[in-house]
């Protein structure tokens, strides 16, 4: 798949294309619904699939206050996108010079000059240009002038919760509770957090579960307090080596036995005290919550509960969803 940072990077005379606009927070089953259609019927036609995406997300742009709490960074949204079967995303610098165009300087310096689309695939709710003043009206407008036809697709994915809408912001409600497990069956995998491992206080060392502790930067939006089985992906590894894919206990919280103050992911790998994880990127699949965080009385009394949380863990993981991206 082609991943262009700027319009300027697609090569001249691109196209023709099916193209589609959107956030894509989370590649949902919502989104990959709509993504897997529209890959199909660009393929029909002899067309290009391409999706135009943004960074930051323009509510951070608008309104930092509201904006959400991003479910994917941009090296997960970009692969999960990839994963879709596209030929091609252009992830467009989202400033306000760029949230000035108008609708049409919008269509025709991307859409029809850059792209060369011929399909363009949106929601009935679209809304692009200047202060959101197109709609999906505008758009089939604008297609009649440049010569392009407007497909309007569903993504509601009626995900059960009575018929309600795949979304993302259903996915953060859920994250926002510790349901890891309820997400995941939005997502279509389990969600994710990805980070670089740094130097702790190795309490967990000390305490028999070494920690690999996630530093400043982690992408991915972090769940609810508490304690989840899950999977580590080393990055650089290939995922088909024996340490590519490791299986883990991941503690999300405060630390409060120890009045801990600052908020840490960290992850203890099943069984394992000898992987040297420093400064490299990882990232953690969350299958389930396993409990959420407490405060203990004694350190005696968290060693025991930790004991239980990986016997858990590792029950949960032998029996439960396979590796992410393995099996």
């Amino acid at each position: 798949m082609h991943r262009w940072m700027d319009l300027d990077q697609v090569p001249p005379g691109f196209g023709p294309s099916v193209v589609t606009i959107g956030n894509f927070d989370g590649v949902h089953r919502g989104h990959r619904s709509v993504l897997t259609q529209m890959v199909a019927d660009a393929r029909a036609v002899g067309a290009a699939a391409v999706a135009v995406t943004f960074h930051p997300h323009p509510l951070q742009v608008h309104h930092p206050e509201r904006a959400p709490e991003l479910l994917t960074g941009v090296a997960d949204r970009l692969g999960l996108l990839a994963a879709t079967g596209l030929d091609g995303v252009l992830l467009q610098e989202y400033t306000l010079d760029f949230a000035r165009q108008t609708p049409e300087e919008f269509v025709r310096r991307y859409l029809v000059d850059g792209l060369g689309a011929r399909t363009v695939v949106v929601g009935r709710d679209v809304r692009f240009g200047w202060r959101n003043s197109g709609d999906l009206r505008t758009m089939t407008e604008l297609g009649e002038r440049f010569g392009f036809t407007v497909e309007v697709l569903d993504d509601a994915g009626a995900g059960g919760d009575g018929g309600r809408r795949w979304s993302s912001t259903w996915v953060r409600e859920l994250l926002g509770r510790g349901d890891v497990a309820g997400a995941a069956q939005i997502l279509g995998r389990p969600h994710a957090v990805r980070g670089v491992v740094v130097h702790g206080d190795a309490r967990g060392r000390d305490l028999g579960y070494p920690t690999a502790n996630l530093g400043p930067g982690i992408t991915g939006m972090v769940p609810a307090d508490g304690v989840y089985a899950g999977w580590m992906r080393r990055v650089d590894l290939p995922q088909e080596l024996a340490d590519g894919i490791l299986p883990a206990a991941v503690s999300i919280g405060t630390n409060p036995t120890f009045d801990g103050r600052g908020r840490r992911v960290e992850a203890y790998v099943l069984d394992r005290d000898d992987l040297d994880l420093y400064d490299e990127e990882v990232v953690l699949y969350l299958v389930e919550r396993l409990r959420p965080t407490v405060r203990f009385d004694s350190v005696t009394g968290l060693v025991e509960q930790m004991g239980r949380d990986v016997d858990r863990a590792r029950e949960l993981l032998r029996r439960g969803p396979g590796v992410p991206g393995v099996v």
